[in-house]
């Protein structure tokens, strides 16, 4: 469920006929980042949080709900029922063990950071039919011994 200052920032975003690229140019950060702000799922300094606002033409009282610390996750219901969601979901049920398995074959036995991470998400062209490429980087973490 998209909460109601998402749902307001998003209209405002809307209204002004801006993608989460052009807001990109426009402040500085990645589309994914600014994304993730708008849903509650990143939090920004009041700087980037005034940028924001004044790229999609909303007041500064909106500021704390920009720059308070989110609580990350939160998809309901567990299985999400989104189509494009879903797909996410259904890529790590089908490859999340191989990608396992390749990670540790790599890199020993540790996780992938998704607080240093990246997303990046680009279109490549395809004459059968376009493509969409998502690229995660995040750093290795290897689990400690003691």
């Amino acid at each position: 469920m998209i909460s109601a200052i998402s749902q307001k920032l998003l209209a405002a975003k809307k209204a002004k006929g801006l993608s989460f690229a052009d807001l990109e140019k426009m402040i500085d950060r990645d589309e994914v980042w600014i994304a993730a702000v708008f849903y509650g799922q990143a939090s920004a300094s009041e700087a980037e949080a005034q940028k924001i606002l004044e790229a999609i033409d909303l007041g500064s009282e909106f500021i704390s709900n920009l720059t308070d610390f989110p609580t990350k996750g939160g998809l309901d219901p567990v299985i999400p029922t989104d189509p494009l969601i879903y797909r996410f979901y259904e890529i790590m049920q089908v490859y999340g063990m191989p990608i396992k398995a390749i990670i540790h074959e790599k890199f020993g036995d540790g996780i992938m950071s998704a607080i240093d991470f990246t997303l990046d998400i680009e279109k490549e062209e395809d004459p059968k039919g376009d493509r969409v490429k998502v690229t995660m980087n995040g750093k290795f973490l290897s689990y400690k011994k003691w």
